[in-house]
């Protein structure tokens, strides 16, 4: 299984989709679904990616500490790091930090798979290159970001229910009565997206991310979603995930190459796609290069 060797050089095609649900909202267009203002195709952040697979290696891996928590503080990771090592951080030398720094590529799953900047605090563990890297994810056709209302029949505040019935009158000065909260919900009917990835066999060397690491992040990668559910985030799922190998460390053809392979094409007569079988997915296997494995750890090819 060469795909688990941190020795080769991988690249990889990550296929997901979303249906009646928002997989990565915009802060700055009031959570709606990240869109390409141009193409109107949808966009996914790798930091949001990265995050899901954070979240499940820090919920189904015991012994896989992660640096970056949800809700954590860096300081105190650091921190750690330097009490755990008998440094001191007034020093500020260089063979101080580095030992921090490998302390922290020992010790947090994340900093040696996709690295860390951890050089902005007084406990400096340096800068980290992770060997995996990932792009945004794209939706293969354009979406339609939805802004809908929604209501609640419940309120917040006491004094917000003095009147449940239609029948009372507020009395005068004391405010409007309510029967509902309401509220808003954003979401993309349906999505067919694309990220790709890179595994750096130098970076991983230098991080000392091992075979189990690997084998712990394509996991990840097929079954994070099922332990990210929320009401906001619709049925999300990996379609697919297409690892290519090379023999050679430095590579045995450019990436973009090898993605060329994926094949993403709606079926015949379908105008708006809202499935996964609604696409035809497929793989040029026949033009592979030399000395190139392909490993399609999970996929929807028809």
């Amino acid at each position: 299984m060469s795909y688990l060797n941190p020795n080769k050089r991988h690249d990889f095609v990550y296929i997901f989709d979303v249906k009646d649900g928002n997989p990565n909202g915009d802060p700055d267009a009031g959570n709606l679904p990240r869109v390409d203002p141009e193409t109107m195709e949808g966009l996914v952040s790798d930091v949001c990616l990265k995050r899901k697979i954070r979240n499940w290696v820090a919920m189904t891996q015991e012994d896989k500490n992660i640096y970056v928590e949800e809700q954590g503080i860096l300081y105190n990771q650091q921190e750690e790091a330097y009490e755990d090592l008998d440094l001191d951080k007034d020093a500020n030398d260089r063979t101080s930090h580095e030992k921090a720094r490998q302390w922290m590529c020992q010790n947090f799953f994340d900093v040696r798979t996709f690295g860390a900047v951890m050089s902005t605090s007084e406990f400096n563990c340096g800068q980290v290159r992770g060997p995996v890297q990932l792009t945004f994810g794209r939706s293969v056709d354009p979406i339609v970001p939805m802004d809908m209302s929604i209501t609640r029949v419940a309120v917040t505040k006491p004094e917000d229910a003095r009147s449940q019935t239609q029948e009372d009158v507020p009395e005068e000065g004391s405010g409007s009565n309510k029967m509902t909260e309401m509220g808003r919900k954003q979401l993309v009917p349906y999505g067919l997206y694309v990220a790709q990835g890179f595994f750096n066999p130098f970076l991983a060397d230098d991080t000392g991310m091992t075979r189990e690491d690997l084998e712990i992040f394509w996991e990840a990668l097929q079954k994070m979603w099922d332990f990210d559910r929320s009401a906001s985030k619709g049925l999300m799922a990996c379609r697919g995930l297409h690892v290519f190998s090379h023999e050679k460390k430095t590579g045995n053809a450019p990436a973009h190459k090898l993605f060329d392979k994926v094949i993403i094409e709606k079926e015949e007569g379908i105008s708006t796609p809202r499935s996964v079988d609604d696409y035809k997915i497929e793989i040029d296997k026949k033009s592979l290069p030399e000395r190139v494995e392909l490993h399609s750890l999970s996929d929807s090819i028809k």
